[in-house]
């Protein structure tokens, strides 16, 4: 796909497709022509004014919203602009793990302005050099380690500050039904577009996919081949290449690798969606456009991503392609979490008529899809926490309440007040207020056990109801309706 951009000879300067999962994205770009007499090399990006960070982001999006296949050549004074690197060290979290130097975000910030100058200037003459990062785990829901990365504190800063800058051209390039870490999207704005596309659209067959181990098979060059159809600033490119070739360092053992990139820096994500950008994202707009005669919706956030069909033959024929489309770039479909799944406005009647029971479900960002019917007897899809999810959270809660069993009453309060405020944001969808309800019924019945237990007496509910009502709020919906978001965005 990437040479085919490169070889298209239109002057017609496409405009960013809108965030709309449920139409092909291709369906609302319009095209804008060239001022005559002007060509592509005309606009030619070099350097940028000293002005203030915003404005130069926002030449750097104009730009590469009027030539679809301009190169930017003069980046990295942006990056090594001290305003730039203080707002990124302003931007991390402050009580962050530090990486393998210990620096830490307190200490650092002593001397700020003098770091700052020190880190803008290494960046400048190229001394700075990338660390590699520090191997931690954390808990996953069906109970294996997921292998995280801690950077350093400057790496964090001048990750950060490329990632801004790289947005900025990036943004411009990314379709409408990628949604994972870009600024402005979220995941549930991935979930309404998804609900909508299969509410709205002749939907009848659902491919729910995973990529196996994606953020560890990525290849590098591969990946600053991607990057380099954009960015042609060697320096920058330089940046990049460090911090791949960084390496882990795990039992005080520094571990190298040609593939793969550690989650946990800010450049990780960014770099995965370059590369599904163009290893997935083009080539299923280019298949949903050329290839596929019946309806087709497409919604990915980072390496998970659902695919929706009208007919069985096509779903199938896609992922036959895709798992050689992958296969030429190192990635592999997760066996056990690709599914081809019958699912749709008449899943329902068509399993009955085949004996077969009812319609299959498919999970996605932690809510389990399933086929359902309104009282006016009107097909929707209900979205409910996944059981596993909710599970694997009662556990680490349970296990973390007996650790902070003999803190006081509004310590232990002010701690499950935090973590059911935080579940109620994420799953606090339409048609999942019983299992938010029993998430918090579970809560109030863990404390209780706590401090019976420390205790070592019986709590009645009338000693426990007072602390209830003081720190543990109602388990209310608080996303609205797919379609009034989704609509509004889009």
């Amino acid at each position: 796909m990437m040479n085919e951009r490169e070889k298209s000879d239109s002057l017609v300067v496409p405009e960013k497709p809108p965030n709309k999962a449920e139409e092909p994205a291709a369906e609302g770009v319009e095209g804008s022509r060239l001022a005559e007499g002007k060509t592509l090399e005309c606009t030619a990006f070099r350097t940028q004014s000293r002005g203030d960070a915003h404005s130069t982001l926002e030449r750097i999006r104009e730009v590469a919203r009027a030539g679809g296949r301009q190169r930017f050549t003069a980046l990295l004074h942006h990056v090594y602009d001290v305003d730039r690197l203080r707002a990124a060290y302003h931007g991390l979290k402050r009580d962050a793990a530090a990486g393998v130097d210990g620096e830490t975000w307190q200490h650092y910030g002593r001397k700020l302005e003098s770091n700052l100058r020190d880190l803008s200037l290494r960046l400048k003459r190229g001394a700075y050099r990338a660390k590699p990062v520090r191997r931690a785990y954390i808990p996953k829901a069906d109970g294996r380690q997921r292998p995280l990365g801690v950077p350093t504190l400057e790496d964090k800063i001048v990750q950060r500050a490329v990632v801004e800058v790289l947005n900025a051209i990036y943004e411009v390039d990314f379709l409408g039904f990628s949604y994972g870490f870009r600024p402005e999207r979220s995941p549930h704005q991935a979930l309404d577009a998804l609900a909508v596309g299969i509410t709205r659209e002749k939907v009848g067959w659902v491919l729910d996919a995973d990529l196996r181990s994606f953020f560890d098979t990525l290849q590098h060059e591969w990946s600053v081949k991607f990057v380099e159809h954009r960015v042609a600033d060697r320096r920058v490119v330089r940046l990049i290449r460090k911090w791949l070739a960084a390496g882990v360092l795990e039992d005080g053992k520094r571990i190298r690798s040609e593939v793969g990139t550690v989650q946990g820096g800010s450049i990780s994500p960014l770099l995965a969606n370059i590369y599904l950008h163009y290893v997935f994202d083009l080539w299923v707009h280019h298949w949903r456009q050329k290839r596929a005669h019946g309806r087709m919706i497409v919604v990915r956030f980072a390496d998970d991503f659902v695919v929706g069909f009208q007919y069985r033959q096509e779903a199938v024929q896609f992922l036959n392609e895709l798992r050689q489309r992958f296969a030429q770039f190192g990635l592999e479909l997760h066996p056990d979490k690709t599914r081809l799944v019958e699912f749709g406005h008449f899943a329902r009647q068509n399993r009955q008529e085949r004996g077969e029971g009812r319609p299959e479900t498919f999970n996605f960002l932690g809510f389990t899809h399933c086929c359902a019917r309104t009282r006016q007897g009107n097909f929707f899809v209900l979205r409910q926490t996944m059981r596993t999810r909710l599970q694997a959270k009662l556990q680490a809660l349970k296990i973390e309440l007996r650790r902070r069993m003999h803190l006081s009453i509004p310590e232990q309060g002010a701690y499950l007040r935090s973590v059911l405020v935080g579940h109620v944001r994420y799953y606090g969808v339409h048609d999942n207020a019983a299992r938010i309800g029993t998430f918090r019924k579970a809560v109030v019945w863990l404390w209780r056990r706590v401090l019976e237990r420390r205790s070592q007496c019986r709590v009645s509910w009338r000693r426990l109801k007072p602390y209830v009502e003081r720190w543990l709020p109602s388990a209310q919906v608080c996303h609205p309706y797919p379609l009034v978001r989704f609509g509004v965005i889009t």
